[in-house]
């Protein structure tokens, strides 16, 4: 049955087509409220204005694309609406390309977008530590409360501050670039002559250099080996290094900026799991949380200071969890 939202995007677009015989074919929802149809070789976007970021999706894409980095191309908007239309890109996300065999290479071009992306000439957001306080409070309030129930002791929401100050000194302390904010395999598309093009960059921000690393090589959604992540890690290491971006950064710095990045992204990316199933009735996302979590456990362990943390992350909240999909 078709939806008010549905039947005035549609009416919309034939309008604009100049087709009253067009008809939009649901390709797909996402985590927010958006959804995209496809129809007359476009992707039609129902994106409320109440919640979607319509004006940055514009901005950011026409910034992406100055930058010669393939993007959507906004074609006709209407914001008050909430109704975009944009050029189609495919249906060939990276995640669809990635396999044991291709992974690495994939990851190489894809960690070649990302110096491009700091060259990004644009006003926006800053993940400052009142941006990171924000999103840190997602995994105690959906996750462990929520989620799993737990009623936190003073001494245990002493932990939890202790070690999100530790993640946000971390992720200040690098140099402060444009970031993607979800850079991972779902939001590349591969084109028809095998490069990569980025979507789902409304939430862009200026925030710290190993975040977009991190989110494409810890993917959420699917986990390689760690001989694949630690070549990744050297490459976009290599790749700072060559455009200038990092100066007297020693490798062993590097790799722990981007470890403690990215537990600061899993935890956040956790809790929001969480939130999608008990707020918006999404339950496809809560089969990601052991990998993700388990991110999250194998670097609390390598660092003395998350000891108590790691120790803590163990008897609670991971037994919660089938931890062996996590691996």
């Amino acid at each position: 049955m078709m939806t008010q939202r549905h039947a005035q995007l549609q009416r919309w677009a034939q309008q604009i087509e100049q087709n009253p015989d067009l008809t939009l074919r649901l390709i797909s929802g996402d985590a927010s409220f958006r959804k995209y149809y496809r129809a007359a070789n476009r992707i039609w976007v129902d994106a409320p204005p109440e919640t979607e970021k319509n004006r940055e999706f514009i901005d950011n894409a026409q910034a992406l694309q100055r930058t010669n980095i393939a993007a959507p191309v906004v074609h006709h908007s209407d914001l008050q609406q909430g109704f975009l239309c944009v050029s189609d890109l495919g249906d060939d996300s990276l995640l669809t390309r990635l396999n044991d065999e291709s992974v690495s290479a994939w990851y190489w071009k894809a960690l070649q977008l990302l110096p491009q992306l700091t060259n990004i000439k644009l006003e926006l957001p800053v993940f400052d530590a009142e941006f990171m306080a924000r999103e840190n409070s997602i995994f105690p309030e959906w996750l462990l409360e929520k989620h799993l129930q737990l009623t936190l002791s003073v001494a245990e929401k002493e932990l939890l501050a202790e070690t999100f100050a530790l993640l946000a000194a971390n992720n200040l302390q690098q140099p402060q670039v444009v970031m993607h904010r979800d850079f991972h395999s779902r939001n590349l598309m591969v084109l028809a002559d095998e490069s990569l093009a980025v979507i789902d960059f409304q939430d862009m921000v200026l925030g710290p250099l190993t975040y977009d690393a991190v989110s494409l090589l810890k993917d959420c959604y699917c986990r390689w080996p760690d001989t694949v992540i630690e070549q990744g890690v050297a490459q976009a290491y290599q790749l700072y290094n060559e455009s200038g971006i990092l100066s007297d950064v020693t490798y062993p710095q590097f790799v722990q900026w981007l470890d403690l990045t990215g537990m600061q992204r899993h935890l956040k990316a956790a809790g929001i799991f969480t939130r999608l199933y008990h707020r918006d009735g999404k339950s496809g996302y809560l089969k990601d949380i052991p990998r993700t979590l388990g991110y999250v456990r194998d670097v609390a362990a390598r660092y003395p200071q998350l000891a108590t943390f790691a120790a803590w992350l163990a008897q609670r909240v991971l037994p919660a969890f089938d931890m062996e999909t996590a691996s």
